[in-house]
Parts: structure tokens; C-alpha cells; sequence
């Protein structure tokens, strides 16, 4: 690689520092996970009873908070590893935003499930004495695998970046050159290590689509192999995986635009890119809307006396308003919009992605508080009366569900201050093949 193109690429890629917006910005996520911090602390004082959840709504905004960062992080397997291997160069510029996306929201999914258990030490029993029959075991072993694998794929492809900046970048505190010096591994960049990379990142690129698709359709099979309706459905495995590609586009896009404008980094995240990733996000969203026409048509057209609660609940009851605002506002109006050119430029593409990802997380919400509320027993009367079934999430529930969103985002924050987020050195291998195509002849001098 020439030096005067990885000189370019390091002065427009390379970490900087935080302005005072940044600096305002990382004081308000640690607030936020302060706050929550502490209502956890009071959580494992008092046991659960600080949460509204009960014997009926066992499950809560914390399963859906889980299910949400388990959707989000498929965005690793979706542009890191299906993009990369189908040869689409155009998302070169997105891979490693969709790496450290994946793995801060993978890395939450399970502290937010820890975060759900009444004792959480006793999460050792689940590793000694679990049995591998139950679906707990399997998205334990799933979730991990696939935490293990996004770390790789982030950190592997990282090295000859990271010696980038530990050669190139001078005015850096002492301890951030040792650690470049430390996580580069002595990469000098002969050929034996670039071929090494690229091979071993072509395999975790393959290894992580079956794994992925394992993580989400294992998380699927948690509700679809209880007894209830709504959950009862043979529909749910590519249902979440197609929910989750969907999430996952719109985080790549929702980032991408702030690294755009906050970094000016309009050279290599092109108006280009965005058409691309808009054009993707119709594409996944059409695929989402077929499955969840799938998952509601049938049971609404049966009415089974298991389901017609919950449909009715859903489509004109109490989740109504709710249900509607997802379909329209979270789908609907994002597809439409993006179907035009104006709506894939980057400031609308913004706006749409986080209409989607808040979507996404409501969207979670009513997949697991709805069915909760139609139980095969009835609920038992109390002084006579029948009892009423509610869930609420307590102050307790929201701000520790919201700590734990900060504390992705804080991962996200502080990994794109350290570490380039645009790949240094892929962007300047292309540059030099695509050199090569155009001046044939003075490459073979050269070699």
C-alpha cells in the first residue's frame, strides 16, 4: 500500500477527541446508567417486588429490552459478514460501525438477562446444572458464541489499523500509544500477515450467519415453545430474524449520519452509501411486513377461542393505539418515504431509521406484555372479585432498562473515540486496486 494514501486516510480516520458536545454527551450517558445503577441496587435489596411484574406478567420490559438488543446486534452478521462475502465493495465504509454495534448490544443482552433474574448469583447453576433440553440453556450458548465471534470479527480485521495508529499518531497520551502498541500485536504488515487476516476474517464471516441466525431464532423459540397464544407459532424464527435485519439496517443508518456530520466524513460516507442502505432497509422492511402479515392473519382470520383475546386486544382493545402506531410509524410511513430518492439523502435517512428502531423496541414490547395478559387459566378472584390482569413498568423497570440502552450507546461512544470506525486500511486497499484497474501498466512496473 503506498504510504501517501494510508498518510491520507489516517489524518481523516483516526480517533479524535471529544468536543463539548461529545464531552456533554458521555456525562449524560453516565447518568443515566448512575440512575440505573442505583435502582438496581435497590432491586437486589428488595428482590423483584420493586418491578410491577406478577405471576401472570412474569416476563416484563426486560425480556423485551433483551430481545430488542438481540435483534439490533444482527447487524454484524448482516453487513460484516453477508455483504462482505457477496462482494458489495460499497459497504466497506460500514463495516466496522456495524461490528461495534453488534457487539455493545450483544454484550448487554445478556447483562439485561442477569438483570432480570430474581438472584443473580445464581446464574452459576445455569452453567453447572443446566440441562440441555431447555431453550434457556440453548440461547445462553448461543448469545455467548456469538458475543465471542463479534468480538473477533471487530478485533482481527482492527490490527493493521491499530499499528496505523500506533506508527502514525504522535500527539496521543503515552498510555493510548501502549495500548495501540498493545492490541496491534506486533503487526508490521508483510504480506504472510495481510494473508492470514483476510482469511481468517472470510471464516468468521462464515461461521457468523449460521451462528447469528441460531442467536435470534433460538430467541423465537423461547416464547414459541410455551404453551400460550400468540406465542404459539411456527412463524416466530424468521419472524425475529427478519424483525432483526430490519433494526439492524436502520442503527447502521441512524449512526452513520451522526459519524457523517459530527467527523465531515462526507468523502467516505457518500450520498451513495445512504441510497444504498435506504434502498436495503425497503427491501428488508417489505420482507419484514410479509412475515408479520403472516404471524396476525391467521390467527385473526380462525379467531380460536386461544387467540381472539389477544387479537382483539391487539387490533381494537387496550394495545390498540399502540399496536397501530408500530405498524404505521415504525413500517409503513418509513417504507413509503424511502421508496422516493429525497427520502434516502442522509438527513431523511436519519429521521426514518430512529422512527424504525423506536418501532422496533415497542415492536418487542407487544410480543411479549400483550400475550402475557391472556393466560390459558383464568386469573384467580380475590374477596370474590375477578382479578383484573396489569402490568406498568415501575420507575424501577424504566430506569434500569434505560441504563442499559446508555450503556450501549457509551460502549458505541467510547469505542468510535478510540478506535477508527472507518477501516484505515481497507479503504486504501481498495483504493489501491482500484489504481491498479485504471493504470494496469505502471502496476506491473512497479512490481
Amino acid at each position: 500500500m503506498e504510504s501517501n494514501t494510508i498518510e491520507e486516510l489516517t489524518l481523516d480516520l483516526q480517533p479524535r477527541k471529544f468536543g463539548i458536545r461529545g464531552q456533554l454527551w458521555t456525562l449524560l450517558l453516565g447518568a443515566l446508567i448512575l440512575n440505573g445503577l442505583i435502582s438496581y441496587y435497590f432491586q437486589l435489596r428488595h428482590g423483584l417486588s420493586v418491578t410491577a411484574m406478577n405471576n401472570y406478567v412474569s416476563w416484563g420490559i426486560y425480556i423485551s429490552n433483551f430481545v430488542f438488543f438481540v435483534a439490533i446486534s444482527l447487524v454484524g452478521s448482516l453487513i460484516s459478514a453477508i455483504l462482505k462475502l457477496s462482494n458489495a465493495k460499497w459497504s466497506i465504509p460500514l463495516t466496522r460501525i456495524a461490528e461495534i454495534i453488534a457487539v455493545a448490544n450483544i454484550m448487554f443482552a445478556g447483562l439485561i438477562i442477569i438483570v432480570d433474574m430474581g438472584r443473580p448469583d445464581r446464574i452459576a447453576f445455569l452453567l453447572l446444572h443446566g440441562r440441555i433440553q431447555s431453550p434457556i440453556v440453548w440461547d445462553v450458548l448461543v448469545v455467548s458464541t456469538y458475543l465471542i465471534i463479534s468480538i473477533l470479527l471487530l478485533y482481527i480485521p482492527l490490527l493493521p489499523d491499530l499499528a496505523i495508529l500506533r506508527d502514525k499518531m504522535k500527539n496521543i497520551p503515552k498510555w493510548q500509544h501502549q495500548l495501540y502498541k498493545i492490541l496491534s500485536l506486533n503487526w508490521n504488515g508483510n504480506r504472510i500477515q495481510y494473508a492470514i487476516l483476510h482469511k481468517s476474517v472470510t471464516t468468521l464471516a462464515i461461521i457468523i450467519i449460521p451462528v447469528a441466525l441460531g442467536i435470534h431464532t433460538v430467541t423465537s423459540w423461547l416464547f414459541a415453545s410455551t404453551l400460550r397464544g400468540g406465542w404459539n407459532s411456527t412463524n416466530f424464527g424468521p419472524y425475529f430474524v427478519a424483525g432483526a435485519f430490519v433494526v439492524g439496517a436502520a442503527a447502521v443508518s441512524s449512526l452513520m449520519y451522526i459519524a457523517r456530520r459530527y467527523y465531515r466524513l462526507e468523502k467516505y460516507l457518500t450520498d451513495d452509501i445512504f441510497d444504498k442502505m435506504g434502498k436495503l432497509l425497503v427491501m428488508l422492511s417489505l420482507v419484514y411486513t410479509y412475515f408479520t402479515i403472516n404471524e396476525y392473519l391467521t390467527p385473526a382470520f380462525k379467531m380460536m377461542k386461544d387467540d381472539r383475546s389477544l387479537i382483539q386486544d391487539l387490533f381494537v382493545g387496550n394495545f390498540a393505539p399502540l399496536f397501530w402506531s408500530v405498524q404505521i410509524f415504525g413500517v409503513f410511513i418509513p417504507v413509503i418515504v424511502l421508496l422516493f430518492k429525497r427520502g434516502r439523502k442522509p438527513l431523511p435517512l436519519f429521521i426514518l431509521a430512529n422512527m424504525v428502531i423506536i418501532g422496533a423496541w415497542f415492536k418487542r414490547y407487544l410480543i411479549v406484555i400483550p400475550t402475557l395478559f391472556h393466560p390459558y387459566l383464568p386469573a384467580i378472584k380475590q374477596n370474590g372479585v375477578p382479578f383484573t390482569i396489569q402490568y406498568f413498568p415501575t420507575w424501577h423497570e424504566w430506569s434500569i432498562t434505560i441504563a442499559s440502552l446508555a450503556g450501549s450507546l457509551l460502549v458505541i461512544t467510547i469505542l468510535f473515540r478510540y478506535l477508527p470506525f472507518i477501516s484505515i486500511w481497507e479503504i486504501a486497499e481498495e483504493k489501491e486496486i482500484a489504481h491498479e484497474q485504471i493504470n494496469p501498466d505502471k502496476s506491473k512496473s512497479k512490481n
